[in-house]
């Protein structure tokens, strides 16, 4: 079953006169995830020991705005407890299955807008307020994307096999299926196979308009794509001028598969099988 928790309606315990205080996090954080603060603050640590940021210029400012912004703030409250109403019961009506999990909004070190953690061997997704008033993440929409998405990866794992350990072309055509399963577990629950949360500015047109391109490049990119050179798995890559259409793309390639296979088959799929029905798919019109 789905735990959720609202960690951010007493966020004032974390200032004093307007300022954001690290050790007033402690409290808080070993108050909700006793023992674990470290896992947090180590994340911080690692960005801030590159050399490119400090802890004053770069996360300070994000972490007051969350005091600042009551607004923005308030409003990713409402959209988080909208989204979660009644969530166990819309995943086990759509799915037959259950998730064991839990979801938590709360002020983090700038660790991620939506961030899924095993603790004490229970998945979490935590779902950083500061970051998500940054990112202006706060309606309803972006939150579905923020929680559904990532509830989808935890469904694949817990009923189905998510980690494979692969190399090379197939660690990308494995992340484009997870990827494409976690994007169409949203669509599901949205009842709506065009549910895309990235869709803003006519992205969804464009990636239908060149889903042909898209799938070609991506099999063309596969034997020497890297970390460093992929262009479809994030808001920061640019494919023709979009981000995420890898996101598009493993949608796309996941209801294609879903004419044949259900989606409790599909998540115990391995990338033998995946390869074969990419190559089809690629022969395919689409």
């Amino acid at each position: 079953m789905l735990k959720i928790i609202n960690a951010v309606e007493d966020i004032e315990n974390l200032f004093m006169n307007g300022i954001f205080k690290l050790e007033y996090w402690n409290t808080y954080m070993d108050s909700l995830l006793p023992n674990h603060k470290n896992l947090f603050l180590d994340d911080m640590s690692q960005t801030v020991t590159t050399g490119g940021f400090t802890f004053e210029n770069d996360y300070l400012p994000i972490l007051n705005a969350v005091l600042l912004k009551e607004e923005k703030r308030n409003k990713a409250i409402k959209s988080f407890s909208l989204v979660t109403e009644n969530l166990n019961e819309k995943i086990y009506k759509t799915f037959g299955k259950s998730i064991n999990a839990t979801i938590m909004l709360y002020v983090g070190l700038c660790n991620g807008a939506g961030w899924v953690v095993n603790l004490d061997s229970e998945q979490y997704v935590l779902l950083g307020i500061e970051k998500i008033i940054e990112l202006d993440w706060c309606d309803t929409k972006a939150m579905y994307g923020l929680i559904y998405h990532e509830l989808g990866h935890i469904y694949q794992m817990q009923h189905g096999v998510l980690t494979r350990e692969y190399k090379g072309s197939d660690s990308f055509l494995w992340q484009l299926f997870t990827e494409g399963i976690a994007m169409y577990f949203e669509q599901r629950l949205m009842a709506d196979d065009n549910f895309f949360h990235q869709n803003v500015n006519g992205w969804m047109n464009w990636c239908d308009a060149n889903i042909y391109r898209i799938k070609v490049d991506f099999n063309n990119d596969l034997a020497n794509m890297s970390r460093s050179n992929q262009r479809y798995f994030g808001d920061w890559v640019n494919y023709y001028g979009k981000p995420d259409v890898g996101y598009y793309l493993g949608a796309r390639f996941v209801q294609w598969l879903n004419k044949r296979y259900t989606f409790d088959e599909m998540i115990h799929f391995d990338i033998s099988i995946i390869k074969v029905e990419w190559n089809s798919y690629l022969e395919c019109c689409t």
